[in-house]
């Protein structure tokens, strides 16, 4: 008898729900399916709601709405969220969020500490749950010797401080030291390509908290599972042993498709089946 996955959890990332109609990506390539991207969500949570045993949590993992319903005001923004919460409100497990740049093209940080996008974890033993500050970074074990981690890569960056912020100025500053494009959200040129607008990084605390983390976990023998996408897909096992897997985004997926999945837990490995 093959033995029985310790726990399983739901994975989707990209929803980029707006209601508008189909568009493209930043370079014009690519078809995004802006209203449709709401009901794979619901096609998700349906699917996730039907498996037994149920998965023990969910994990959104970032751009949950589309920059482009900040074009039509606030109103707009909150409502967009407002639909994909309610779609994943119909879970009876919790649902752990990461933020991506799409929720700061339509929110402050300060607003999205107060959303339902604010996930908490549960007490756990070992280092402090989160780094300080406003950092949305925490770690949580949904099982013995097993932790996650979801990390903050928004924490430094333009996007969702105010203007006038100490954070804001520092981060246009080393954009600007690394980037001499007009356009900052431009790569074109740059040897270090990831110094554009739309993208993050982490603080030195945020960095110092998961290296306690993964010392914590080191100490103990805990596996540990670090939260991350990209639009396209893909896995890499890197030269130091570490699994290294991206999920294709909900926003790019055609209607007769999917892109969700769950993750089925082994003491030696996991499998993903969607």
């Amino acid at each position: 008898m093959k033995p029985a996955p310790r726990f399983s959890f739901g994975v989707i990332a990209d929803i980029q729900h707006a209601d508008a109609e189909d568009g493209h990506d930043f370079w014009g390539c690519r078809r995004r399916y802006y209203r449709h991207s709401l009901r794979q969500l619901r096609a998700a949570v349906e699917a996730w709601a039907a498996e037994r045993p149920p998965p023990a949590f969910v994990l959104q993992l970032g751009d949950c709405i589309d920059g482009v319903n900040a074009r039509s005001g606030a109103a707009e923004a909150e409502a967009a969220l407002g639909r994909v919460l309610a779609a994943l409100g119909r879970l009876r497990v919790p649902v752990h969020h990461a933020w991506g740049n799409h929720e700061l093209y339509n929110f402050g940080r300060a607003r999205l500490q107060q959303s339902g996008l604010r996930s908490r974890p549960p007490p756990s033993s070992g280092p402090p749950a989160a780094p300080p500050g406003d950092c949305h970074a925490y770690h949580f074990c949904p099982a013995p010797q097993f932790r996650f981690v979801l990390l903050d890569g928004y924490e430094l960056s333009a996007l969702g401080r105010d203007a006038d912020s100490p954070r804001h100025r520092a981060a246009l500053r080393l954009l600007r030291e690394k980037n001499h494009n007009a356009d900052l959200n431009s790569p074109a040129g740059l040897k270090e390509p990831q110094f554009v607008e739309f993208n993050g990084g982490f603080s030195q605390a945020q960095l110092d908290w998961f290296n306690d983390v993964l010392k914590y976990s080191d100490e103990n023998q805990e596996k540990v599972v670090v939260l991350g996408h990209l639009h396209d897909g893909g896995y890499c096992l890197d030269s130091h042993g570490v699994h290294h897997l991206t999920l294709e985004g909900v926003i790019e997926t055609p209607p007769e498709s999917n892109a969700f999945g769950t993750i089925y837990v082994y003491d030696d490995r996991m499998k993903h089946s969607d």
